[in-house]
């Protein structure tokens, strides 16, 4: 395949799983409440803080740094190649700033004015406020200065690290009077071109936002059973799959004309942007591998909800349609066909 082809179906899966992960938490607001919603987001953030923040030190060069500073520096650098709008600013080793910019990735478009506050505290209370004890250092919280879900201009806030340990109450602050200072990007830290090539970001930046929903359908196992979030998550991922297939289609440059065999060469392009194998013959396709699901701890609500995208992409293609799915030893089997009337 071009790599011009492998770069679009790679933006194309970290817009359906940026989207995705939008679309759990809105449904989880709406449909189940803004408590379960903000008890998943912070059990997605902490399980996310602690897969993915001591090692990521280490993997972008920054664990030699002082706990603020490595904690900020973490937090430019991880979110900046996923996409995400985001400053820091450095006043000292004890004290350093973060801003994530608007408008928020995490919840994309409109769907801000959905998001309560304790949501997007929940995020903060979840990874942020927790990275002192990750570095063992009790003394180290984080002040949020600013919430875009309040209405502010960003999501704003510093990592400092105080002269005795804290109580966990007090690892998250409030000081909705301060004001960052201005962004200077010779003081950001920079990724070392050498050790990440163009190739390895454009990997990173789909495996950024593929995690997320991962995680999230683990969570949500765990936290409501497997009916309960099975069914949520489901009607989720057909949504998002109905509402942003235009998209998708855009940003890998096809023109869709209703058949089932067109549906299949979109379909194995986003597999494409997966790094997934496959073979397919006209309206049939069938997977050898599915990266999603390896990332997913709880592999039956996987299965169930991960097709449902693909469903909702189908309904927009060609409502005439529909999707045979069947599971696979490693991934699925997929036919379209018509639908009866």
């Amino acid at each position: 395949m071009p790599e011009t082809t492998t770069d679009g179906s790679r933006r194309a899966v970290a817009e359906i799983y940026h989207a995705f992960f939008t679309g759990i938490i809105l449904s989880t607001v709406t449909r189940a409440g803004r408590d379960r919603a903000t008890r998943l987001t912070y059990e997605v953030f902490n399980r996310q803080r602690a897969e993915k923040f001591v090692p990521g030190l280490a993997k972008l060069g920054i664990d030699h740094l002082p706990p603020a500073v490595a904690a900020a520096s973490y937090h430019y650098l991880s979110n900046h190649i996923g996409g995400v709008k985001v400053k820091f600013m450095p006043e000292s080793d004890r004290k350093a700033w973060i801003r994530y910019d608007v408008p928020r990735w995490a919840w994309a478009g409109t769907a801000l004015c959905a998001i309560p506050s304790e949501v997007s505290e929940a995020m903060l209370r979840g990874w942020h406020a927790r990275n002192g004890l990750a570095l063992g250092n009790p003394r180290l919280g984080f002040v949020c200065t600013k919430q875009a879900a309040d209405g502010d201009d960003a999501l704003e806030g510093y990592y400092f690290e105080y002269d005795e340990a804290l109580e966990p109450t007090e690892r998250l602050r409030f000081s909705r009077t301060e004001d960052a200072p201005d962004f200077d990007p010779e003081l950001a830290p920079k990724l070392p071109t050498t050790d990440w090539p163009e190739q390895r970001l454009a990997k990173a930046h789909r495996s950024y936002a593929m995690t997320y929903p991962q995680t999230a359908l683990s969570v949500a196992a765990n936290l409501w059973g497997i009916e309960d979030s099975s069914a949520l998550l489901g009607l989720s991922a057909k949504q998002v799959g109905m509402q942003i297939y235009d998209d998708i289609c855009a940003i890998l440059q096809v023109t869709p004309d209703g058949t089932a065999e067109n549906y299949i060469a979109i379909l194995k392009q986003i597999l494409d942007g997966h790094d997934d194998e496959y073979t397919s013959d006209g309206n049939s396709l069938t997977q050898q591998t599915w990266r999603f699901g390896a990332g997913v701890t709880n592999q039956e609500i996987a299965r169930r909800v991960w097709p449902r995208l693909f469903e909702g992409m189908l309904a927009a293609h060609n409502h005439r349609l529909a999707l045979e799915v069947t599971p696979s030893a490693s991934g699925f089997n997929w036919r379209v066909i018509t639908k009866p009337r």
